[in-house]
């Protein structure tokens, strides 16, 4: 079984990841995790934070000569921006002047401070920070190596910012070309504009993302427990992603407006089975059903405002404005990168369960065994 956690603050030393349960064999591409981390730094209407750091990711253990041993793997994510903020972030002795005591509406602020009786909201905010998201795809990025070598593909793009959306197919080279990585270059332009406009007038805007992921076997999950069903599962892991409020599968909530007879997909009488229609997203009963797993996230827009919202002082209760840290306009491009991870992280953990084997060259096989039975169905 798949371990995966994460740890650091903002703008602390670093951000880490930690995997345990991969097997041991598993060539490990680090300009992979690397590509995956400079695309969640881009994208139009990120902040100048970004402008500081250049992630890379750095192995701490269970990698030796670019491929896992089976022991724990430990990821860094060094954060440039710690020389700036040490003083303040020391483990030991603290200088005064970074405290925070006006909760943003929309954040962590309030609620952390209730969960763990912190007075300097600063304490709640550095680790609630999507900072923490670069961890995620670095995970995400070496458990790509992983699900590659089982012929499984992993893709997404932006699909709304703000008011306009995107409902055309996907193509990786108009995607990448893209600043905001939506494959339609008119598209693209109006929702730059759109970005520039929320910018100039303070505010922040939030879109839409969808992941798809392309050569699961049939049979990946399982019906038997509700934690091991699948949807459950990818829901879980993209509803954790910070400001993502809703995650659709396949035809999501239009399943509701349609008779059963137009959302169930037909079984065709083909080798391996296919549909004319994948309204399931490709998940059925908590498992894979071979079509391609298609998810779909809504996230809200960022909630740090230049201009602030009302709030309150937490040592007196007075009315004031929530005061501004530094932040994006808009996020959603780099949500998408990290609505990848997420998804490959909860499909390596279903994989990982259904054939736990203590080497890749073991799993593989029991894999492709299944993916053969499945095929020949």
């Amino acid at each position: 079984m798949l371990v995966f956690s994460t740890a650091g603050e903002s703008h602390g030393r670093g951000v880490f990841s930690f995997l345990d349960g991969l097997p041991a064999g598993l060539r490990v591409d680090r300009g992979v995790i690397d590509a995956d981390l400079a695309r969640r730094q881009r994208g139009h209407g990120r902040g100048s934070r970004m402008s500081i750091e250049k992630d890379r990711v750095d192995v701490l253990s269970g990698i030796r000569g670019g491929i896992t041993l089976g022991s724990p793997v430990l990821l860094a994510v060094w954060n440039n921006d710690f020389e700036n903020w040490k003083q303040y972030l020391d483990p030991w002795e603290i200088v005064e002047g970074r405290e925070l005591h006006t909760p943003r509406p929309g954040h962590a602020d309030l609620g952390g401070a209730a969960r763990f009786r912190h007075t300097d909201l600063r304490n709640v905010l550095e680790r609630a920070s999507a900072r923490e998201t670069a961890g995620r795809v670095a995970a995400g990025g070496l458990l790509r190596s992983f699900l590659g070598s089982l012929r499984i593909h992993v893709h997404s793009w932006v699909t709304r910012i703000g008011p306009i959306a995107y409902d055309g197919t996907f193509a990786m080279q108009a995607r990448d070309a893209s600043s905001v990585f939506c494959p339609d270059d008119v598209s693209t332009r109006e929702m730059e504009r759109s970005i520039d406009r929320a910018a100039h007038e303070g505010d922040s805007l939030g879109g839409g993302f969808a992941v798809v992921l392309h050569g699961l076997p049939a049979g990946i999950g399982s019906y038997t427990q509700w934690d091991q069903r699948l949807d459950g599962l990818l829901s879980m892991h993209l509803m954790s992603i910070p400001a993502v409020k809703s995650v659709q599968i396949g035809a999501g909530i239009a399943c509701a407006e349609l008779p059963g007879s137009r959302v169930h997909d037909p079984i065709l009488p083909s080798r391996p089975r296919s549909r004319p229609s994948n309204n399931a997203g490709g998940l059925e009963g908590g498992m894979t059903n071979g079509e391609p797993v298609l998810l779909r996230c809504t996230m809200k827009p960022i909630p740090t405002l230049t201009r602030g919202l009302p709030t309150i002082d937490m040592r007196d209760g007075s009315a004031v404005q929530a005061t501004y840290e530094r932040s994006d306009v808009c996020a959603v491009p780099a949500a998408s990168v990290v609505g990848e991870a997420m998804a490959i992280i909860a499909v390596s953990s279903a994989i990982l369960a259904g054939f736990a084997q203590p080497s890749m060259e073991a799993l593989t096989a029991a894999f492709e065994g299944h993916r053969r039975y499945w095929e020949g169905l």
